[in-house]
């Protein structure tokens, strides 16, 4: 009988029976079930809305259990088996604990789905996809999410959907509804600026994380700082540290607030991804200094514990003066530059959408190791899909190669998310628009005759060009003051913060 805590489900506390997979052979073959990854939620909230398609979802009851064992499990029945004690029973259910049990019953729901005419989309395939159309003749997709044993049905009509799924599947407590939670965080349709669309919040979360580390910290007869306006005390160094470093107890507990951190981040509360990412930097061996900022950030978490974002299916309002489209010039150098589009891409339907991307970096921002931080903000529509904070491998002489080594790593996000929303079946209209706050970088990456003076940025310099010429990007600049990625690679000030993450969080 194991009993833990689901830090994915606001801490909730579980008992579960389970067979004692650590004593059997691991199989040869995939032993897990995949889950949906949380870009591909954003984007499928924010399909739903643009295309007027409704959700609902339901949680499959004892899901392991449904599907049949793939390995060979027996055991001996106990005295609780009655007038059957001491024969030989075999498990012929994947039972939780068994190192199959998930790939089995992923391959179960699998089954089910492609009988009812769903195909898992090539670039992730725990979102599952068939055509469908509209009273009206408009032509679109179904989509079914599927993160193990929760699913998501978005259509025209996702009931119809769930009751087909019921045969062979029970949810539990025969509850299929409209979403209010996924993942850990609270989800909501909302009517703003005279549409519908859905918003994401991780508040509930949030609480119980802060009840979770404050009782930690009682027991310890300590209190989490009171006055806090920003996720790290503005004269913290987190590379200068000196204090004592952590035990292996207080290292494991550093580690597990990183996680509870990060996984906060990916539901909504981008305001701290920044500081949780420098912080990340020092799990294999944390100081007492680094814990403080930690519990600095839970802090501040607590005094705003609402921030929302909204998958807004409106079309950006952009100043088309802010770029310079000299794309056919970059073509004549790029001759054979043309994007991608995959073979097996199904036909796209639905409304289209564009895309936006801010992108910075903060050139020798470590002071040890004077390696730059990138960060970077994607939106399709009005809706944020992926955002970027991280250190930068290798150490750059200037702010312009800092700069386009963020460009870089920002167009290839960019292809990986429009390959995603090609085989999702979603038409794209037109490139990519980044905007940059760094004068060089955006000439070189929009005016063909600028020359590269920085002759090791050369691999940055020709895949954003090249990228430019395919017509997948445009590259325009942005006053550093306005650029949405500042707050993802610099620590800010209150006020500052609060006027960048008030351009797209709630």
């Amino acid at each position: 009988m194991i009993f833990d805590v689901k830090l994915g489900e606001n801490f909730r506390r579980k008992a579960r029976y389970v067979a004692g997979g650590h004593a059997t052979k691991t199989p040869a073959s995939v032993t897990y079930s995949s889950v949906v990854s949380r870009d591909s939620v954003r984007l499928c909230l924010l399909l739903a809305a643009l295309n007027g398609l409704d959700i609902l979802s339901g949680d499959i009851q004892n899901a392991y259990l449904t599907a049949p064992n793939r390995e060979k499990i027996w055991c001996r029945a106990g005295s609780e088996f009655g007038d059957d004690k001491g024969k030989v029973l075999i498990v012929v259910r994947a039972l939780y604990g068994l190192k199959s049990a998930g790939a089995a019953f992923r391959a179960f729901l699998a089954k089910k789905l492609d009988e009812m005419q769903f195909k898992p989309t090539i670039s992730d395939p725990d979102v599952w996809f068939r055509p469908a159309i509209k009273a009206d003749g408009e032509e679109y997709y179904e989509y079914i999410l599927v993160y193990v044993d929760d699913l998501l049905a978005i259509s025209i009509d996702p009931m119809k959907i769930m009751t087909e799924i019921t045969t062979a599947f029970k949810f539990k407590n025969d509850k299929i509804e409209i979403p209010d939670t996924y993942l850990g965080a609270k989800i909501q349709i909302k009517h703003i600026n005279d549409h519908d669309c859905w918003t994401m919040t991780s508040s509930e979360y949030i609480k119980a994380a802060v009840k979770n580390v404050e009782e930690k910290l009682s027991k310890e007869g300590l209190r989490l700082p009171s006055k806090v306006t920003t996720p790290m005390s503005s004269n913290f160094v987190p590379e200068l540290d000196g204090s004592p470093e952590l035990n292996a107890d207080e290292t494991q507990y550093y580690q597990e607030l990183i996680g509870i951190l990060r996984w906060a981040t990916e539901l909504g509360r981008v305001d701290i991804l920044t500081e949780v990412s420098m912080l990340s930097s020092y799990q294999a061996s944390p100081r007492q200094g680094h814990l403080e900022q930690l519990y600095h950030i839970v802090a501040y978490l607590k005094k705003k514990p609402k921030l929302s974002l909204y998958f807004d299916p409106d079309l950006p309002r952009l100043d088309p003066s802010m770029f310079n489209d000299d794309t056919e010039a970059f073509l004549e150098h790029y001759r054979d530059a043309k994007e991608e589009v995959p073979a097996q891409m199904p036909t796209p339907r639905g409304r289209h959408v564009t895309m936006t991307a801010f992108v910075d970096a903060s050139h020798a921002s470590n002071k040890v190791t004077r390696r730059s931080h990138s960060g970077y903000i994607i939106f399709v529509n009005r809706a944020p899909i992926l955002w970027y904070s991280k250190r930068q491998n290798t150490v750059e002489s200037s702010a312009f190669s800092s700069e386009f080594i963020a460009m870089k790593t920002c167009v290839e996000a960019i292809d990986g998310l429009r390959y995603k929303l090609r085989m999702f079946g979603v038409p794209i209209d037109g490139a990519a628009k980044i905007l940059c706050d760094n004068e060089s970088v955006v000439n070189n990456s929009s005016k063909f005759e600028s020359s590269l003076n920085k002759k090791h940025s050369s691999l940055a310099y020709h895949v954003t060009r090249w990228a430019v010429a395919a017509k997948t990007v445009l590259v325009g600049w942005i006053q550093s003051g306005q650029n949405l990625a500042d707050a993802m690679t610099k620590r800010l000030s209150a006020n500052k913060r609060d006027y960048l993450f008030g351009n797209w969080t709630y």
